[in-house]
Parts: C-alpha cells; structure tokens; sequence
C-alpha cells in the first residue's frame, strides 16, 4: 500500500479522548474509577449488565473495566453475551473483582477478557493496564480498517461500505435516531480522463476524495469509493436537512478547488452530482433500500444537469 493510503488512514482531525466503560453495581466503586480516567478518557457507566449491553451496542467504547460480581446478570454473562455478538466481540474487557483464585481469572479469560484486576486497585496498576490495552484495540482497529482501504485514494473501499451500512442500520433501529446516505459521482470524468490522461484522472480523484473527508470531519462519518469516479458517504444520526446541508457544502467545495475541466457540460471546472437519502429515527426498509433512495437521487441530480444535490423525502 502506498504512503499516500497509509497516511490517508489516519485521522486528520484532533482524535477524540479513547471511551472507556465502568460496569460495577456498587456507585463508590464507580466513583473511584472515574476520578482514576476522567481526565485521559471519556468516561461512561453502567451499574447493570443489561445496561453495559446496550451501551457496548449503541455507543461502543474503547475498552470495558467490569465487576464479576452483580445481582441478576454477572460480568461473566456479560463478557460472553458481548464476545457472542459480531458488533461487540472486539471490544476488550478488563475484569475488575475483589476474587483472586486462579478459577476466577481463568474463567474470565477464557471467556475472552484481556486481563484481571483485583480490588483494591492500585492506581497505577489500573492505570497502566487501561493504557496499555486501550492503545492495542486503537492498532488493532487501525489494521483492520487498512484491509478497507482504496489503495490510490486513501479513503473506505466498497467492501468496507456494504459492512459498515449494515451496522449503522442496525443501531439505528435500537437507538431511533436517523442515519442519512450520500451517493456522489464525479461529473463528465470519462471525459476527463480521455482529455487530460488517466494519471490527472487519478490526482483529480484524490482530490476530490480530500475534500469529502474534509467536508465530513465526524469520527463516525464513512467516506468510501463505491466504484469508479463514484464515491458513498455513511452519516450517523443525520437527518435529511443536516445531511443536505453538508452535501450542498460539498458540491461548492469540490466546484471551488477549480479543476479545469473543458469537456464538461456542466462548467469549465470539475465538479459533483450527489444523491442523498434518509432513514427517519422510526423506520421500516433494509440498508439497501437506504443505498437505492440515495442512487437514484443521485441519477435525478444527474438527469437534471448535474452538478446539483437532490434528496428523497424519508421513508417511514
């Protein structure tokens, strides 16, 4: 993979503080752990399995510190209903527990936890090993989103595109909140390259691809060649209104860098069409039925002229 990919996968905004999750039914143990991370992490918590379940789901942390012991469902059946569920299982669970037989901490492991703390907790014990597990899931992620990579533009590739849809649906419908979809397509760029050569082609390509990751600076906002000069743009808990917002800053700012292009009919620049779709908090459909409203957006913003931003009303 080339350095542009390679840097090109790293964030190009301040990185947000890592999120950690405590689960412990006992509030003054909380407490103590919060006082430990607050400044280092975003700290948020959980004094049930049930509820450090749907936090794991709906807003997923860097890394968990769970107590062994609580009424009703334990840290165990926590650890195993999380490492049980595709959208979970890489989230890395340090048990905390006051228990120090090796039966425990066996347990705990095989279950699939990182590690094993005992209480009281040292400071900086804790301290080190939230650290250090912490920077190998922000590794681990970083690998695995390499695999994702469009190697000439440095953006999400298809394959990459299709998963993620799927898993921003899905929270979506648990969490009710509104996820919107940008399909965008580069004007007239068959003319381009038969005009300028496919090496211009492609640093127009990258330029654009720039633009869009600079337009849409979210951490949970998805930029991904969908193929070609096509480009798709995954926008969590947007609405349509913000979402046509962003897209018509888009179209400008890809108009304004001012690539010459004297075999577009649309303006002597490069420019984009771009096709936007939302799915209401409440909704029925598929992913793809969300995919398919913002295509054939993007086909009517074409058909009208191009260089413009249509949208689909949502669909409930």
């Amino acid at each position: 993979m080339n350095s542009f990919a390679l840097s090109s996968a790293l964030p190009d905004t301040p990185a947000a503080k890592p999120k950690l999750l405590v689960v412990d039914d006992q509030p003054i143990n909380i407490q103590v752990m919060h006082q430990l991370f607050a400044g280092e992490y975003q700290v948020f918590m959980a004094t049930s399995g049930p509820q450090a379940i749907k936090l794991c789901k709906t807003n997923p942390p860097d890394l968990v510190l769970l107590d062994i012991v609580m009424p009703g469902m334990d840290g165990h059946e926590v650890c195993r209903q999380l490492k049980a569920d595709t959208e979970t299982r890489d989230i890395p669970i340090i048990f905390v527990t006051a228990h120090t037989d090796s039966d425990q901490e066996s347990q705990g492991l095989e279950l699939g936890a990182v590690d094993f703390i005992t209480k009281p907790v040292v400071p900086a014990v804790v301290r080190a090993r939230v650290r250090t597990h912490v920077t190998l899931k922000q590794q681990s992620d970083l690998l695995r989103k390499m695999v994702f990579l469009d190697g000439l533009l440095g953006v999400f590739n298809r394959r990459y595109f299709d998963q993620q849809i799927e898993t921003e649906w899905s929270r979506s419908q648990r969490s009710g909140t509104p996820l919107s979809v940008l399909m965008i397509d580069v004007d007239f760029f068959k003319r381009y390259n038969d005009t300028y050569g496919h090496l211009a082609g492609d640093d127009c390509l990258r330029s654009v691809a720039t633009e869009i990751r600079h337009v849409l600076r979210r951490p949970a906002d998805v930029v991904a060649r969908y193929g070609g000069e096509e480009f798709a743009c995954i926008l969590p808990e947007t609405p349509l209104v913000d979402a046509i917002t962003l897209a018509k800053t888009l179209e400008q700012s890809v108009r304004a860098l001012g690539i010459p292009h004297s075999s577009s009919d649309t303006a002597k620049v490069v420019t984009v069409s771009i096709g936007a779709a939302c799915k209401p908090p409440i909704g029925s459909g598929t992913a793809s039925d969300l995919v398919s409203q913002a295509d054939a957006q993007l086909y009517r913003a074409k058909h009208l002229g191009r260089g413009q931003v249509c949208a689909a009303e949502p669909q409930n």
